[in-house]
């Protein structure tokens, strides 16, 4: 997003790069680590929208960046990743004539049994934090391609890294645990986001695709930015502790923010936290063993596009 030159300065989380004049779109921008994603790359002077499926929450995450980013320019979209037929008016309503990145943040965690559908018919987390995705960025892809140089950051979990996908079942109809279809949905987004540079690549499109993680990032551990998120000092001193291998989720978004604005970063790479990739600054990490698995991408990538009748490419129409 940044032009390389030879007097670019060391990559500070404190002190990102400008980014003037640029779009960003992050999902799931009104909480969490999306929000803190949303803050810091508005700190960079571009201007950043939310995209959420509850208008009354993103107006607060507005206002909450309005009020820490002086002069921040910020602005939100409905976007339902649940709902595949609401996605091609995303691109419409960005109001926008080119998208210099989209973090791919949002998504669903459930803790208990049954296991729920989306309105399509898929398992919810699949079908919100992976399908929703992978349909979404279709749709973008002409305003991504108007772009100089476009990034499509895809925010995986640490989570998925202890899990393996099922190309015979990746909607958890046969042994369904909450915890394990939340990482292993995690897991497909994060295939899809090294598959999806390779055919970029290949396409020799502007656009690259690079993937991220946050780490340990617990809501104890984050600042608070009321009415988005209020941390109560019994909480703060309870979590003291796990600050030793954790982190809040303000630091949960480093890895993203680099993605979209450091010049270094290459498609197809994976950044995360640098302390055992739970806390701590962004660094690139090796690709995890499973991940280099072309096969299942390759399976994971053709059942996304059956499931959603849509398939992201380098076309820009």
């Amino acid at each position: 997003m940044v032009p390389a030159t030879p007097s670019t300065p060391p990559w500070s989380v404190r002190r990102p790069p400008r980014a003037d004049g640029s779009v960003f779109l992050v999902t799931g921008g009104n909480a969490g680590i999306g929000y803190f994603t949303a803050e810091q790359l508005a700190a960079t002077g571009a201007t950043v929208v939310l995209g959420s499926r509850n208008p009354a929450k993103a107006a607060d995450a507005a206002a909450s960046i309005r009020a820490h980013v002086a002069g921040a320019r910020v602005r939100a979209v409905r976007l339902d990743l649940a709902d595949l037929s609401s996605l091609p008016a995303v691109a419409e309503s960005l109001g926008a004539d080119r998208l210099d990145a989209v973090v791919l943040n949002a998504g669903v965690a459930l803790d208990d049994p049954p296991r729920r559908e989306t309105r399509d018919g898929h398992e919810l987390m699949f079908g919100t934090n992976h399908l929703g995705h992978f349909a979404l960025t279709r749709w973008l892809m002409p305003l991504l391609s108007a772009a100089p140089a476009a990034r499509v950051v895809t925010v995986g979990s640490f989570a998925a890294k202890s899990e393996r996908l099922d190309p015979d079942d990746l909607q958890s109809r046969e042994d369904y645990r909450p915890k394990r279809a939340y990482g292993r949905s995690k897991l497909a987004q994060m295939y899809f986001g090294l598959a999806f540079d390779r055919r970029l690549r290949a396409a020799g499109s502007t656009v690259t695709s690079v993937v991220v993680h946050p780490g340990g990032a617990l809501d104890s551990l984050t600042p608070s930015r009321p009415p988005v998120h209020v941390r109560t000092a019994g909480a703060r001193l309870g979590a003291a502790p796990a600050a030793l291998l954790v982190q809040g989720k303000d630091a949960g978004a480093w890895p993203a923010v680099r993605a979209v604005l450091d010049p270094a970063v290459r498609g197809g790479e994976l950044w995360g936290p640098r302390v055992f990739g739970l806390r701590g600054e962004p660094r690139r990490e090796p690709l995890w063993d499973h991940l280099t698995d072309d096969a299942v991408a390759a399976r994971v990538w053709d059942a996304s596009r059956d499931l959603t009748g849509v398939e992201p490419g380098a076309a820009t129409g």
